[in-house]
């Protein structure tokens, strides 16, 4: 039961620290006022992390927001590491998430009925 809750409070460390350094990002694809992290899951031995994100626009920013943090997955993997004590940095993967997009429909049809 302990190695899920240290497991659960590091995802969540490393969503904290993965939304700022996505804030930080200076890619033009990244607007980041319409990127989010919706979750992240770090897998038990720390070698890899899911992180689930969600982002707010037409099919092409969407994809071109997945493309530009997997262009920038060194780069924030190395940030990860120097802002949290692990033993191992996660090597990330980015996982298109459209449950806000689709929370905000799902208002906007109960708003109109």
């Amino acid at each position: 039961m302990g190695a899920y809750n240290r497991i659960d409070r590091i995802s969540e460390e490393v969503k904290k620290e993965l939304s700022l350094i996505v804030w930080e990002l200076k890619d033009p694809r990244l607007n980041s006022s319409m990127v989010s992290v919706v979750n992240v899951s770090v897998t038990k031995d720390l070698r890899f992390a899911k992180a689930y994100i969600s982002v707010f626009g037409d099919d092409e920013a969407k994809k071109g927001a997945i493309d530009a943090l997997k262009g920038a997955a060194g780069f924030i993997r190395r940030e990860i590491g120097n802002r949290i004590d692990l033993r191992y940095t996660p090597e990330f993967s980015f996982v298109l998430d459209d449950s806000i997009e689709y929370g905000s429909h799902i208002n906007e049809v109960l708003k109109n009925l």
